[in-house]
């Protein structure tokens, strides 16, 4: 497991980072100048392919605003009501944004053949701590938030090195595209000092993902103290822009100060939030009316049903997490996936962490559609004469759709396909031996995996092609995650152990 020929504490070079992806020679040049690849670098580089297929051309993008895909013949989901689905139907893409969906669209365009596939919307996950990347499944027993904190906080965390950060969030970046999630919230809780931050937005940058990184203060042990007044630097150096894949909100629990600064730089506010303790600690917050849409909550169980009428009147986004909350054993156990739909609210979905478990959207919509049905038929049984009725694939596909667009902020860009809208589209291949015959589409896209992902585009840019991630040169990414996780593991005195109950140092 952990690799004994290590380097010493100082981070590798940043060259070996930018071999992850195949960009045009004057990109190449100008990153050869500069640590890592920059924001607008990044979304100009094109990869060089001379095979001359027109999927492979696509996968190359383009710096012209004006450069056409179009995905013929596919099945679509768009998740817009006035749009409405098409068995069988046309997207077009110019630049970066959807101009137009319909049935034998006509243009001069590259054409992608989406034959047997099925469109929807890029999966947004609204909570993921994208840092622990190389954390995956280390503690996959773990059922108390102590046993998290155990394998992240109190142990590995107080050794990451910039670098690390950089690892963890291009890791998790690459993993959630290649499961079709193109955006996520990274709630970011390790950045030890202005360096860390930089890089952890660097990944997100440099993998091409969709992102919101929610910055926030490491939680136990020694940091630099730099949060929350680094935020302002951060907004200045990275985000000057808000048409931009990556952009900055702050995560920080009930706090009247940490919120006001938030909303004097305009940034949106994310908080974990659970229990009748954190419901007691936010009411007065309420009543200053000091809570409303920019803030997204994470997990929500426990609550009283007066917090959930407040947090309602509000307007803010709510994300439950299906595997989370059983996981790890919190609130009730069950995500409140139904408690939000009781209170009129509609909410987003996300996966939170790898430790335990897998990285995919696919499998949060499963446990919510079979826990709440489950919970639904026990309350018949016991003669509940007040039952809701049971949720459909098409009420979990908008929670990992739509409601996550709104999480984000971003329900004006993302989270249908709609003419006018930025180009997040994953394509699913029905033809798969799991999958075929395809007799109900939305069925059919929970039932999927990302195995059944043949085609991811973010922002009018094809980020996976024929099932593989675009650029991505394994064994450099390998070697990249190796390393980070060795000297981890060897920092914190782990003892590698891959048949282990539970985690232990």
């Amino acid at each position: 497991m952990a690799r004994k020929d290590r380097d010493d504490d100082a981070s590798p070079a940043p060259a070996s980072r930018r071999d992850f992806l195949k960009v045009s020679a004057s990109v190449a040049a100008a990153a050869a100048a500069a640590p890592l690849i920059s924001g607008a670098a990044a979304a100009q580089g094109a990869a060089k392919r001379d095979d001359g297929a027109a999927l492979d051309r696509a996968t190359r993008g383009s710096s012209d605003p004006k450069h056409r895909i179009l995905l013929k013949g596919g099945t679509i989901v768009s998740m817009d009501p006035k749009i409405g689905d098409l068995v069988t139907g046309d997207i077009l893409i110019e630049g970066k944004k959807i101009v137009a969906i319909g049935p034998k669209l006509t243009a001069t365009a590259e054409v992608i053949d989406a034959s047997n596939t099925i469109l929807i919307p890029g999966f947004v996950d609204a909570h993921r701590h994208a840092w622990e990347g190389q954390l995956r499944r280390i503690n996959p027993n773990a059922g108390t938030l102590d046993a998290y904190s155990a394998a992240t906080h109190r142990s590995f965390a107080l050794h990451y090195r910039p670098h690390d950060m950089y690892v963890g969030n291009f890791i998790t970046a690459m993993g959630c595209i290649d499961a079709g999630i193109t955006c996520f919230i990274d709630n970011s809780h390790n950045s030890r000092s202005t360096a860390h931050s930089d890089e952890a937005i660097r990944a997100l940058v440099d993998s091409g993902i969709r992102a919101v990184h929610a910055s926030g203060p490491p939680l136990v042990g020694e940091w630099d103290k730099q949060w929350p007044q680094d935020l302002e630097r951060l907004k200045t150096q990275h985000f000057t822009s808000d048409d931009q894949l990556v952009t900055l909100r702050m995560f920080a629990g009930p706090n009247r100060e940490l919120w006001a600064i938030a909303r004097r730089l305009g940034l949106r506010i994310t908080t974990e939030f659970q229990g009748p303790q954190m419901a007691k600690l936010i009411e007065p917050f309420f009543a200053e009316n000091l809570v409303g849409p920019d803030n997204t909550f994470n997990h929500c169980g426990g609550l009283p049903d007066e917090t959930w009428e407040h947090l309602r009147d509000a307007g803010v986004t709510v994300d439950v997490c299906p595997r989370s909350d059983s996981q790890y054993g919190l609130g009730e156990g069950f995500p409140p996936y139904q408690k939000a739909l009781d209170h009129g609210i509609k909410p987003g979905f996300s996966v939170d962490n790898e430790t335990s478990y897998s990285g995919d959207m696919f499998m949060e919509m499963r446990v919510a559609f079979h826990i709440q049905r489950a919970l639904i038929t026990n309350r018949r049984f016991n003669v509940d004469t007040n039952v809701p009725p049971m949720v459909s694939t098409r009420d979990v596909l908008a929670c990992a759709t739509v409601n996550g667009a709104a999480c984000a902020g971003l329900s004006d860009k993302i989270g249908t396909l709609t003419p006018g809208k930025e180009a997040d589209i994953v394509m699913i291949r029905t033809d798969a031996i799991n999958l075929y015959p395809s007799n109900n589409a939305i069925g059919t896209v929970v039932a999927a995996d990302r195995g059944n992902i043949d085609t991811v585009i973010i922002g009018g840019r094809i980020r996976k092609s024929r099932g593989q991630v675009v650029g991505l040169d394994m064994t450099k990414f390998r070697k990249m995650v190796d390393e980070s996780r060795s000297y981890l593991f060897e920092k914190a005195g782990y003892k590698p152990d891959i048949f282990a109950e539970q985690f232990k140092i």
